[in-house]
C-alpha cells in the first residue's frame, strides 16, 4: 500500500525504468541513466520523509535501484566476457513492482541480459561474427594471444592459489597447535584448582569435626561446673546453719552457767 505521493511517483518511475531496461537499446540511449539518477534522488527523499515506508520496503527499493545502476555499469563494459561476469554479480529485486507482474521485472531483465551476454560471448569465442580476411586474421591472432595469456594467467593463478592454500593450511596447523596447548594448560589448571578445592573441603571438614568435638566437650564441662557450683553452695549453706545453731546454743549455755550479777 502506497502511503505518499512521492512513493507513488517513485514506483511509477521505477516501473518505467524496468520497462526501458527490458528493451533492446542503442549505445546512445540516455533516458535510462537519467531515470535511475532521478530514482536515487527520490529514494533519498523517501528515506528522509516523515511518512516513509517500512525498512523492508525501503531495502527492496534500494535493491532494485542498485540493480539498475549495476546494469548500466555493465553495459558500459567493452568485452562480452566482462559483461557476462559482471551480470552474474547483479542482484535483482525479490518482489514485483506492480500488481500486474507475476515475476519481478528486475529478475526478468536480469535473465534477459544474462542470455544476451552469454550469446555475445559465445559468438565472440566461436568467431561467428562477419569480418574481412584481415580482420578475421587479427581476430584469430588476438584469440590465440588471449588463450596463451589466459593459460599463463591461469597457471599463475593456480600457483598463487596453492601458495594461499598452503599459507592457510600452515595457519590452521599453528592455530590447532595453539588451541591444543591452551586446552592442555586449561586442563592442568582445572586439575590444580580441583586439587586445591578438594584440600580446602577436607580442611573445612576437619575444622567442622573439631568444632563439634570442642562444642561437645565445652557442654560437658559446663554441666560439671554447674553441678559443682550447686554442690558448693549447698555445703556453704549447711555450714552457716551449723555455725548459727552452735552460736545460739553456746549463748544459752553461757547465760545458764553464768547468771546475771545482782
Amino acid at each position: 500500500m502506497v502511503d505518499s505521493r512521492l512513493e507513488l511517483n517513485f514506483l511509477r518511475l521505477l516501473s518505467r525504468c524496468e520497462s526501458v531496461a527490458s528493451e533492446k537499446r542503442d549505445a546512445s540511449e540516455w533516458r535510462l541513466e537519467k531515470y535511475v539518477a532521478a530514482l536515487e534522488e527520490m529514494l533519498t527523499a523517501l528515506k528522509r520523509g516523515s511518512s516513509k515506508p517500512t525498512p523492508e520496503i525501503l531495502n527492496e527499493y534500494a535493491r532494485k535501484v542498485e540493480f539498475l545502476k549495476g546494469l548500466l555499469e555493465t553495459e558500459k563494459l567493452s568485452s562480452p566476457t566482462e559483461k557476462a561476469l559482471a551480470n552474474q554479480f547483479l542482484a535483482p529485486g525479490w518482489t514485483p513492482t506492480t500488481a500486474k507482474e507475476r515475476m519481478p521485472a528486475t529478475k526478468t531483465v536480469h535473465l534477459q541480459t544474462k542470455a544476451r551476454y552469454t550469446s555475445e560471448m559465445r559468438s565472440e569465442l566461436l568467431g561467428t561474427r562477419s569480418c574481412s580476411d584481415t580482420d578475421c586474421e587479427d581476430l584469430n591472432l588476438r584469440k590465440r594471444k588471449g588463450m596463451v595469456g589466459a593459460a599463463a594467467a591461469e597457471k599463475q593463478s593456480a600457483t598463487e592459489l596453492d601458495a594461499v592454500l598452503q599459507h592457510h593450511h600452515n595457519l590452521q596447523e599453528k592455530l590447532a597447535e595453539e588451541m591444543l596447548s591452551l586446552a592442555r594448560s586449561l586442563k592442568s589448571n582445572t586439575l590444580a584448582a580441583q586439587n586445591v578445592i578438594k584440600q580446602d573441603n577436607q580442611t573445612l571438614s576437619n575444622s567442622l569435626r573439631m568444632a563439634d568435638q570442642n562444642l561437645g566437650k565445652l557442654k560437658t564441662e559446663s554441666d560439671r561446673l554447674e553441678q559443682h557450683a550447686k554442690k558448693s553452695v549447698n555445703w556453704l549453706l549447711w555450714i552457716m546453719l551449723i555455725v548459727v545453731c552452735f552460736i545460739f546454743v553456746s549463748m544459752i549455755l553461757f547465760i545458764r552457767i553464768f547468771p546475771r550479777l545482782k
